[in-house]
């Protein structure tokens, strides 16, 4: 078999993305599409093509010159990606991604050569597709986006989720269902921890709001319990007593996640608390903490994730707004560490990816 995948504007290495690739090519010709910022040559190697499609960087904040370039880019990016899907040589589109500019058309394309589709919901589209968006405006943005979502989930013939609750609620939405599997960001391997540390470690390298996270923190620091940050800009931390280790490898990010007590997992993207591309969420830090022998603390309106941390008992659950009683947990979860790590020894073989999981995604991406 030929797969074709779009990773679109993720980067080469973008761990879910090239684990999709690195598992198909095993047994299959691979075909991988990923963003560049400097000039690359295609090149063939253990049966991955690799096409870099140069974009250069992407501006999170723009004025209105820059914006209008930005959006040049787009359509030029586009373009070339919309080529790559209509003369390539594949039997399966795996799709990371859609193409704003035109977020049907690759489907489409794919559909009328005869290919089979396979869409990767990373996000909750349409709601992270809009998120700077707000009033009046937004309603009427978000009806046109949820119009080419829907189209996209039934030109697709079958769907990749990060959680069963994003599934769930996605259907539910559009009024049907098509074939679907949850894959969330596995853990690439597991680690023993050699010691632990009477700490909290945050981990990660996008800047989310955690203004009301900062407050427990000092007064965990003032209890001697510290605060270390993993691979994110430490201005964000400034005004908190903290140790600041920059990005690391990922197996030596495991190893140092691996030497705290307890991992948070406690943010705010948008500063909307029903934002459901933060609670149907169940990312790398989380899967990565378990996997590194680290139970977690949570914030409860991430309802994903508390699913898990309630079944199996691998951390704390706490209200950023209820200050004095999310220290109070915190600090009963260090009294009582031994029970959160042998929950977290017994069950994080289920949070690090493996051949039975890669078995099932390849089974239902192959099968007809």
């Amino acid at each position: 078999m030929k797969v074709l995948v779009i990773g679109y504007t993720h980067p080469k290495y973008d761990k879910r993305v090239f684990r999709t690739v690195q598992t198909f090519a095993k047994k299959n010709e691979v075909i991988y599409q990923y963003l560049s910022t400097k000039e690359e040559v295609s090149y063939t190697e253990k049966n991955i093509t690799y096409i870099p499609l140069l974009y250069g960087k992407i501006l999170e904040k723009k004025n209105f010159s820059e914006l209008l370039k930005e959006a040049s880019k787009r359509l030029t990016f586009d373009k070339a990606v919309l080529d790559l899907i209509a003369k390539s040589d594949y039997d399966v589109a795996y799709f990371h991604h859609f193409l704003p500019t035109k977020p049907v058309k690759a489907f489409e394309i794919a559909k009328k050569h005869g290919k089979t589709v396979v869409f990767d919901i990373h996000e909750y589209h349409p709601e992270n597709f809009l998120k700077s968006i707000s009033g009046f405006s937004k309603g009427i943005i978000e009806k046109g986006a949820w119009g080419f979502f829907r189209e996209q989930l039934e030109l697709s013939d079958k769907l990749i989720f990060i959680s069963e609750e994003m599934m769930n609620d996605i259907f539910k939405k559009v009024g049907f269902r098509k074939p679907a599997l949850v894959v969330p960001n596995y853990a690439n391997l597991s680690i023993e921890p050699t010691e632990k540390r009477r700490e909290i470690v945050f981990v990660g390298k996008i800047q989310r709001g955690i203004s009301k996270e900062k407050e427990i923190l000092r007064k965990l620091n003032d209890l001697e319990i510290k605060f270390k940050v993993i691979g994110i800009n430490s201005d964000i931390f400034k005004d908190i007593p903290h140790e600041y280790t920059s990005f690391l490898p990922y197996e030596q990010m495991m190893v140092e996640l691996s030497r705290s007590m307890f991992s948070l997992i406690s943010f705010s993207t948008t500063g909307n608390e029903t934002y459901k591309n933060d609670i149907f969420s169940l990312p790398n830090k989380f899967y990565d903490s378990i996997a590194a022998g680290t139970p977690v603390i949570v914030k409860n309106t991430f309802v994903s994730m508390v699913k898990l941390v309630e079944k199996y008992g691998i951390g704390v659950m706490i209200d950023p707004n209820d200050v004095e009683g999310s220290v109070k947990k915190i600090l009963d979860a260090f009294e009582n560490y031994e029970y959160y790590r042998q929950n977290v020894e017994k069950y994080k073989h289920l949070f690090v990816w493996d051949k039975e999981k890669e078995r099932e995604f390849l089974e239902f991406v192959f099968k007809d």
